[in-house]
């Protein structure tokens, strides 16, 4: 689960891109209008700010700025900064394996294979996508009508396939879960 330290980075960056090109954004403003706590998002900035993702000024003008374009922001770091390795298992993760001590034959552990795939999975859309990416499917959602809406026509039977609404399946899996 992604954590709230990361959750409002990614907010706090996705405000910082829309004023991108307009300078820097002071604390107590990019806390009030994305609803972070102010100690909270300063300790977050400065995390950023420390791997090079921001910039600050300080005085009259001052603030927190991207240091590259949004375009050049990749979540999939974001997410690994503030939150650390994205496998939910040490024994899955590239960035910080650790052997499971309960585990006797590792390449042919049926937890340690799926969450490999899982971890590869979110490491494919994670690292896939930019912050302008991010920021241009913020946009597009806030001028589409709800998905969900309380008495809508519910979508074609897809013969019984799920698939993540606009995003291509990594696997798809029948009605009876077999892969496809």
């Amino acid at each position: 689960m992604l954590s709230k330290r990361a959750k409002y980075g990614l907010k706090a960056l996705l405000r910082l891109a829309d004023t991108w090109e307009a300078g820097p954004v002071l604390i107590a403003d990019l806390a009030a209008r994305e609803r972070i706590p102010l100690k909270f998002l300063e300790n977050i900035l400065l995390a950023m700010k420390r791997s090079g993702l921001l910039i600050s000024k300080k005085g009259r003008g001052g603030g927190y700025a991207l240091a590259r374009p949004p375009r050049e922001i990749i979540v999939g770091d974001v997410v690994r900064l503030l939150d650390g390795p994205l496998a939910l298992v040490p024994c899955a993760s590239l960035t910080a394996y650790r052997r499971c001590e309960d585990c006797d034959d590792e390449e042919a552990c049926g937890v340690r294979l799926v969450m490999k795939e899982v971890r590869d999975a979110t490491s494919a859309i994670l690292d896939g996508t930019s912050l302008q990416e991010l920021k241009e499917r913020q946009v597009a959602a806030a001028h589409e009508p709800a998905a969900a809406t309380p008495g809508a026509p519910t979508p074609p039977d897809d013969g019984g396939r799920t698939l993540v609404a606009n995003r291509p399946p990594w696997r798809v899996r029948d009605a009876k879960g077999a892969l496809e």
